[in-house]
């Protein structure tokens, strides 16, 4: 048996009636080690597949999060530093009054420094969602759950709409209160609505609008792409005023959000700038460290489940590994081998097959982390840290591995290894 001999040295001798306790040179002991591995290649490499997968995904796993933690970074600082909300709270002030918006709120908002876009909206209250539909006799055409948005003009450009065919209402439309109305996406596909060419109307109860523009996407207000909008006046006229559920949406100028905030309530009412309650963006810093450290938390947990999965491979393939090589230890312990040695002779084997595995997987990690980001166009982010970690890592797994089968080694009783 290969590495065998190399334990003649081990022999107990006899010095003065003292028999000798038997030693295991460093170098011998790596060398069985990697005698050991090499003389089942295939095990040896099935064995470390655990730990490259555990490690690789640990190295994949850390670095797209990082990766897709600027691209995210980058979207909030684009749509939600530009956003304001103000709230119509006048019904805890007072009960006397419904909506607090003057009529023209939305130039009054305008007129402050930084806004692009204002437009005051509130979903219509509707007895039955189901009454809006595509024809006129309730059963026939198109219908769907659907919301019908009362909004002004400035509504559908403070929330980025793309329209695919059309137009949106404008000032004209909204104070001679016409029955048109534009729809989303989602909603045209509900009523069955696919062109504008044959002027389609929606149906909403028994009040019909002709449908003059269809919003492929937009970029706040995500909800309108299943509603049919309609002119505020025109809801006003028809289903009367709302009450405590309006609100204004204003688009601004990058930086100019927080400003906008602390003076849209008194621009919009000078009167009772009480009755408003104006949102700002959520601060850019703090969103930033929440999300990283949820995206960090959330992944991160993910890597330690495959690592522990990889773990249990190790261990499973390496206590194997011991009763296929029974004989061996007994030989061995019979030839003046100590627990310890076969102790550390595993737990150096299986040391050596994880950061093998670490080694590889951590290549491979970092290889998916920028084959990801080139397909998506990203820039690819692997922090050093977690590259120089990760083979230490997979030592550390191969070594926690190997403890339960490397005991169980070194329990083996030389007569009763010979016996089987």
């Amino acid at each position: 048996m290969k590495g065998v001999g190399r334990f003649t040295r081990l022999l107990p001798s006899r010095r003065g009636g003292v028999v000798e306790p038997s030693r295991l040179r460093r170098r011998d002991l790596f060398a069985e080690s990697l005698a050991g591995i090499t003389q089942r290649p295939a095990r040896s490499a099935l064995t470390s597949v655990g730990t490259m997968l555990g490690v690789g995904t640990f190295v994949a796993v850390l670095g797209l999060t990082a990766t897709a933690s600027s691209q995210i970074d980058e979207r909030f600082n684009a749509l939600m530093a530009t956003e304001v909300t103000v709230e119509d709270v006048s019904h805890t002030r007072t009960p006397f009054v419904d909506l607090a918006f003057p009529h023209d709120a939305s130039e009054r908002a305008e007129r402050l420094n930084g806004v692009r876009h204002a437009g005051v909206l509130w979903p219509v209250q509707l007895n039955d969602e189901r009454s809006v539909r595509s024809a006129p006799i309730e059963g026939t055409g198109g219908n769907g759950s659907l919301q019908v948005v009362a909004a002004s003009p400035g509504v559908l450009s403070a929330a980025g709409a793309d329209l695919s065919q059309g137009r949106i209402f404008d000032e004209w439309h909204d104070r001679t209160e016409q029955r048109v109305a534009v729809i989303g996406a989602g909603a045209a596909a509900r009523l069955g609505i696919r062109t504008l060419e044959n002027q389609p109307a929606v149906f909403v109860g028994d009040e019909a609008f002709l449908v003059i523009g269809i919003v492929a996407d937009v970029q706040r207000e995500a909800d309108l792409l299943l509603s049919v909008v309609v002119p505020h006046a025109t809801a006003t006229q028809i289903w009367g005023v709302p009450r405590g559920n309006a609100r204004m949406l204003i688009s601004t100028d990058l930086g100019a959000a927080t400003q906008v905030a602390s003076e849209a309530p008194s621009a919009i009412s000078p009167n009772h700038p009480d009755y408003f309650k104006a949102v700002p963006p959520p601060d850019p810093r703090t969103l930033r460290t929440e999300v990283s450290r949820d995206l960090d938390q959330l992944f991160l947990l993910l890597a330690v489940i495959c690592l522990f999965i990889g773990t249990l491979g190790i261990a499973n393939t390496t206590l194997v590994s011991v009763l296929e090589r029974t004989g061996e230890i007994g030989l061995r312990r019979s030839l003046g081998a100590r627990s310890r040695h076969i102790t550390s002779q595993f737990l150096v084997e299986s040391g050596m097959l994880g950061a093998m595995g670490g080694l590889v997987g951590t290549s491979l990690g970092v290889l998916s982390v920028v084959a990801v980001a080139l397909v998506r166009d990203w820039t690819p982010v692997v922090h050093p840290t977690t590259v120089a970690a990760a083979p230490a890592i997979g030592l550390a797994t191969g070594l926690l591995a190997g403890l339960y089968p490397a005991w169980r080694a070194s329990r083996i009783q030389p007569v009763e290894a010979l016996r089987r």
